[in-house]
C-alpha cells in the first residue's frame, strides 16, 4: 500500500496525535477521516484482489495438466502475497516435479504449509493453556477505565451465616471419566451347551 505525501503528512499527524492528546480542528479530524476512508477501500480492494487470485489459481489447478504454466505463475503470486498452500496443490505440485519449477516450488509449498500446520497447532496449544476472556486494553486517557467505578469491599458476612458458596472446584478425572468394566469372558462350550 502505498501513501501520498498528503496522507503521510495526515498520518503523521494523526500518529502524534495519538500519542500526545491534544484538542483537533475539525479539519484535521475530516482530513483522518479522509484517510480512514482511503484505507479502507484500498484493504476492501485488495480482499477482492485476493479473492480473485485464488478462484482463477482454483480454476488453472482444475485444468492442469493442460495450464501447467498459468498454474505455475499463479501459484508463486499467491504465495507472494502471503497465500498457505493447500492439500491439492501439493498434489499438483507432485504431479508436475517432472518441471524445475514446479519441483522448486513443491519444496517451497512444503515448507509453507509445515510452517503453517506448526502456527495452528501452536494456537490451540496455547489456547488449552491458558483458555478464558481476554481483557481490553484500557491504557489510553479516557478509555473505560476512566468511567468505571471502583470496586467497594465487599461486607462481612453476618454471624452465624455461611459466606456465599464460592466457584463449584473443578471435577476430578475420575468422575469425568469413570473406569471402564472390563468384558465378561465368553461362555465355555459347557455354558453354551447347558444354557
Amino acid at each position: 500500500m502505498a501513501f501520498s505525501a498528503d496522507e503521510l503528512r495526515v498520518l503523521r499527524r494523526a500518529l502524534a496525535i495519538a500519542l500526545h492528546p491534544m484538542p483537533l480542528s475539525d479539519e484535521d479530524v475530516q482530513d483522518c477521516l479522509r484517510l480512514a476512508g482511503s484505507v479502507d477501500e484500498a484493504v476492501g480492494e485488495a480482499g477482492r484482489l485476493r479473492a480473485f487470485l485464488l478462484a482463477d489459481l482454483a480454476r488453472y489447478r482444475a485444468a492442469l495438466p493442460g495450464s501447467v504454466t498459468g498454474y505455475l505463475e499463479l501459484l508463486q503470486d499467491a504465495l507472494a502475497a502471503g497465500y498457505d498452500p493447500r492439500p491439492d496443490d501439493l498434489a499438483a505440485l507432485r504431479a508436475l516435479r517432472g518441471k524445475p519449477l514446479a519441483a522448486a516450488l513443491l519444496e517451497r509449498c512444503r515448507i509453507l504449509a509445515e510452517r503453517s500446520v506448526r502456527a495452528r497447532l501452536a494456537g490451540r496449544s496455547a489456547a488449552l493453556v491458558a483458555p478464558g476472556p481476554r481483557s481490553r486494553l484500557l491504557a489510553l486517557p479516557g478509555g473505560r477505565a476512566a468511567d468505571r467505578e471502583p470496586e467497594r469491599p465487599k461486607a462481612p458476612a453476618a454471624p452465624g451465616r455461611s459466606p456465599a458458596p464460592g466457584p463449584r472446584p473443578a471435577p476430578k478425572p475420575s468422575e469425568v471419566f469413570p473406569p471402564r468394566r472390563r468384558p465378561a469372558p465368553p461362555p465355555s462350550e459347557e455354558e453354551r451347551a447347558a444354557g
